[in-house]
């Protein structure tokens, strides 16, 4: 679960505890509840709502919730986009004070308590909940978009998996043509969680589960590297769980390259100064940043267009309007709470509580966050996690996977999506098999064409033996980063 780059702040002042009038609430009229987005604190905010007597739209541009913390191994073909999707409309079948419309929102006019859709349509609403979440940040570089893709969708995991097992295809038909292939380089730009999981998850595809598939390449002799550009991996775990994570990610053949800084990232290869590094596939783990709706609303926000709201999760001057999860910038006790799965789901459950407590004529309460701890996995039977309740541990290896197997498990949306995730993990694990290798869409890889021993023109071949054997050279000894 990937956390942010923490932003100092000063301590707010404590909220006076009194009552919030809405005038729905004021009249007696039943409130109308709006909620946009369909993520971690949107779902928890209708489900906590759906037992008070309102009435609940929730508009989401995507008719299902993703299951975010497992999109890398969509991405990496351990499981299929169903297995950790559900429909939104199916999480709220049985609650009939929820509705649920496909759409999303393009502006605000919070005085008259109005919301702009992309369809035309124009929603009122007493109290608005905003939980649109976070994009990629390609620190103003966009056209690297198209060369490296991020993770933030089921639609980016299909990608990166198209191009992982694209690039193993294209090199076992090069094989059969030449008799060589372009050294099979995966570099993941970010030493995050999210990088580190795609890094272990590509070295465990590569080394165990592909090993046997292909009669012309050895998929085990494919480089993983890892480019972060800070002083290590992992940089908002203690020291101590980023080195374990180092070791661990060591151990699975991945190569970690602290304080390297990517400066252009072009087709089949990246730079990082005057170091050029060949890549067959490179993706995003580097930088997320705010909603596009954060700025719409018109209310202050901070650097990455989080916008700023009180431990009662509004922004100033509007008890009505509530922000939550990645698009909410909340302080307590000096810190800025992270945009991760957790403090989502409690902003969410936060919310209804609020609301209700308006209901009742009862003065609202401080959001406090409840930090449990955190946990990547980093590949097989390998992992790092930072207990904080109900003791405190750092743990890597084993029992670290085992904790982020079970509390994976336990948060995913719907019975049946927990039963096919555990018997697909299950049958992964005992038989070495991935059954989601499915390469879906364009067949054409950017940058292949641009590797060494590739002619462009057929984008199979070299065009002479003297350009085979340098290709095979070059296999041998890629440029190492500096």
């Amino acid at each position: 679960m990937a956390l942010p780059t923490s932003e100092t702040a000063e301590k707010p002042a404590p909220l006076a505890a009194r009552v919030t009038e809405i005038p729905a609430v004021r009249r007696g009229t039943r409130p109308r509840v709006l909620i946009l987005g369909g993520g971690f604190a949107g779902i928890h905010a209708a489900k906590g709502l759906a037992k008070l007597p309102v009435d609940i739209t929730l508009i989401d541009r995507r008719n299902h919730h993703t299951f975010q913390p497992l999109l890398y191994q969509v991405a990496l073909a351990v499981l299929s986009p169903a297995n950790i999707a559900q429909p939104i409309r199916t999480i709220f079948r049985d609650q009939p004070n929820i509705e649920v419309l496909m759409d999303e929102a393009v502006g605000f006019d919070l005085d008259e308590r109005r919301v702009h859709t992309k369809s035309g349509a124009l929603m009122e609403y007493d109290y608005l909940v905003v939980a649109t979440g976070s994009t990629h940040s390609y620190f103003g570089r966009d056209d690297w978009a198209p060369l490296a893709p991020g993770l933030k969708t089921v639609e980016d995991a299909t990608e990166i998996r198209r191009r992982v097992l694209l690039a193993f295809e294209l090199a076992e038909r090069q094989m059969v043509e030449t008799g060589r292939h372009p050294p099979l380089n995966f570099v993941i730009i970010g030493g995050g969680p999210t990088g580190v999981e795609l890094a272990g998850a590509i070295s465990d595809i590569a080394k165990l589960y592909m090993r046997h598939d292909f009669r012309h390449i050895d998929p085990s002799m494919a480089r993983v590297l890892i480019l972060e550009g800070g002083p290590r991996i992992l940089p908002s775990y203690p020291e101590d769980l980023s080195q374990k994570a180092v070791d661990q990610l060591t151990h699975l053949g991945v190569e970690v390259h602290t304080n390297t800084r990517v400066t252009d990232v072009r087709p089949g290869y990246v730079m990082t100064g005057e170091q050029r590094i060949d890549a067959v596939v490179t993706i995003w783990a580097a930088g997320v940043q705010a909603s596009p709706l954060g700025k719409l609303l018109g209310v202050e926000t901070d650097k990455r267009g989080c916008v700023m709201v009180d431990l009662h999760l509004n922004p100033a001057g509007y008890p009505d309007v509530f922000v939550c999860g990645d698009l909410a910038h909340v302080v307590e006790n000096g810190r800025q709470i992270p945009g991760v799965a957790q403090p989502a789901m409690q902003m969410g459950d936060h919310v209804a509580q609020m609301i209700g407590q308006d209901i009742d004529g009862k003065p609202r309460t401080n959001f406090h966050y409840f930090d449990k701890g955190d946990m990547s996995t980093i590949g097989r039977m390998a992992a790092v996690a930072d207990v904080k309740w109900p003791f405190k541990a750092h743990w890597g290896g084993l029992p670290a996977w085992a904790t982020w197997l079970v509390v994976h498990i336990f948060f995913l949306i719907g019975f049946r999506n927990r039963i096919a995730v555990l018997f697909e993990w299950a049958y992964t694990y005992f038989t070495f098999s991935r059954g989601a290798r499915l390469i879906t869409g364009d067949t054409a890889l950017v940058g292949w064409n641009e590797q060494e021993g590739v002619d462009a023109a057929t984008g199979s071949k070299a065009t002479s033996p003297a350009q085979s054997s340098e290709a095979a050279e070059t296999s041998d000894a890629v440029k190492q980063p500096a």
